[in-house]
């Protein structure tokens, strides 16, 4: 009687899940598909959250834990510098880790709040409409410490620092974790993923682009506001622009058009849990943590070794990056081409071999000595050699740039779809905040890392070791992603 029980009940559900696929594939028809110019409006907001990203990305450690030639240049010191917490931890690199590890706690918990979302207006553009404008505040409110650089000032600073990364963190989970799970709904093929995701990982670098020229435009600043006034000035003008910017994927896409997923009704770690089921995924995510501590790393340390490696001005800092993201666009047409012939896993594994070197050369920067009287005239008198190094930097990291800004996002929402044909759950929200759970996780560590080696010796030698270490963490990264099964994923996904 139990087996027929048993028997019966495993063929209503085998029958209601059927039932379910054909009404998917019933409501598919019906679906709308994005139209590039409807792509390229999603993307805009990708543009606005990039640009905030890339102010806390790097200037933030900067700005808190000032190298020489920024304190002789007048910048206050503002909250307790040094290897001050056990003798190991600065204050800042605490604070920044635990910033990264609050944001990737909450990512599954805001993940599974949008997948339950049951508004009129769709389960993510929801979050993106009410979570824009405070992310945009928090954002300035970071680098606003208010009290004197005095010891009980700082200390207060350093309060205040801590809540405000808080309170950014929680705010870019609250809009980024639905925007890209939305990213995942509204494409339903791959060509349409690869489309959207070159759309929307060209505005993210353009975004980056424009915040790495902030030091250029507080530069002119300066002499009538001071420095710090100047910086914060600088980046009120840039949340503004990123604020409209954000808002434009609420009022261009209609998410019910494009989206068929029906609320999930899995709790938010039961959701979780399924979601570390899925095999191919892990390995990704394995791969993904170590480039994101890697990343994570070098980014943060890219005005030191611009400053205090190579021993280029401040202006140069953000034309180097601006040059290493319009370069990286030259690639992005080959490498939409290349990935369809050779296959994401390959390309990845190219990007990660081509990081560990440029992380590597960063180690060395500054130790190749040349003439100093062959000097530009641009921007300020720069030793040719000098200005050599760094274009080697900038040129050599815009490839593996450009296809970490293309490939990874699509190789979530891949698997993502291919969970959602096997099990028949539309958890895409999740699978993006399960990557994003781990690798701020990673990214926690690294501030930790990179904080602590960057007091090690002087001269710069704790920035080498950081460069160094950022270089061997991409190696290893790269080899776990050769375990990466791609072939059983896209097989899956043709075949729905």
């Amino acid at each position: 009687m139990e087996s027929a029980c048993a028997f019966t009940k495993h063929a209503e559900l085998l029958q209601n899940r059927l039932c379910l696929t054909k009404h998917a594939v019933r409501g598919r028809k019906k679906l709308k598909s994005l139209t590039k110019s409807k792509i390229w409006l999603f993307a805009v907001g990708q543009f606005g959250w990039a640009l905030l990203s890339a102010l806390i990305g790097t200037y933030l450690v900067n700005f808190y834990l000032p190298g020489e030639s920024d304190i002789a240049a007048g910048h206050p010191i503002l909250i307790p510098q040094g290897r001050v917490i056990f003798g190991v931890l600065t204050i800042i690199g605490l604070v920044t880790a635990l910033g990264r590890l609050f944001d990737a706690v909450t990512d599954p918990l805001i993940a599974s709040l949008s997948d339950k979302c049951k508004s009129k207006d769709g389960r993510r553009i929801p979050f993106i409409k009410i979570f824009a404008l405070p992310f945009a505040l928090s954002t300035v409110l970071v680098f606003c410490a208010p009290f004197a650089a005095t010891e009980k000032g700082k200390i207060l600073n350093a309060i205040w620092l801590c809540v405000s990364v808080l309170a950014y963190y929680l705010f870019i989970t609250c809009y980024c974790t639905p925007y890209t799970a939305l990213y995942s709904e509204i494409t339903h093929t791959a060509d349409e993923r690869m489309m959207a995701s070159t759309a929307i990982s060209f505005t993210f670098i353009v975004g980056q682009a424009v915040g790495y020229l902030a030091p250029n435009l507080w530069n002119l600043l300066v002499p009538s506001m001071g420095r710090v006034y100047a910086i914060r000035a600088v980046f009120v003008l840039f949340a503004c622009i990123a604020l409209v910017c954000m808002y434009v994927p609420v009022f261009a896409i209609k998410e019910k058009d494009y989206v068929e997923g029906a609320p999930s009704q899995a709790g938010v770690w039961e959701s979780l849990g399924k979601t570390f089921q899925n095999k191919s995924f892990c390995v990704f995510v394995g791969s993904d943590i170590f480039y994101w501590i890697g990343l994570t790393m070098f980014q943060t340390g890219i005005p030191y070794f611009v400053k205090e490696l190579i021993g280029l001005p401040e202006t140069w800092q953000g034309l180097l990056l601006v040059l290493m993201t319009a370069v990286s666009v030259l690639f992005y047409i080959p490498i939409n081409v290349i990935t369809k012939r050779f296959g994401k896993k390959k390309i990845l594994l190219l990007a990660f071999m081509l990081f560990t070197i440029v992380f590597a050369f960063t180690a060395f920067s500054g130790m190749f000595q040349g003439n100093d009287e062959n000097v530009i005239n641009f921007f300020g008198e720069v030793p040719l050699y000098k200005l050599v190094q760094g274009l080697v930097l900038v040129i050599f990291g815009a490839l593996p740039l450009a296809i970490f800004g293309i490939l990874p996002q699509a190789m979530v929402a891949d698997c993502a779809e291919a969970d959602r044909i096997t099990t028949g759950e539309s958890r895409q929200g999740m699978f993006f905040a399960a990557r994003t759970f781990c690798f701020k996780l990673g990214q926690s560590l690294a501030m930790i890392i990179f904080t602590s080696l960057a007091t090690l010796g002087s001269h710069g030698f704790g920035y080498r070791v950081a460069a160094l270490s950022a270089s061997i963490l991409c190696l290893i990264g790269g080899i776990i992603l050769m375990f990466y099964n791609e072939k059983k994923v896209l097989s899956v996904t043709a075949n729905k």
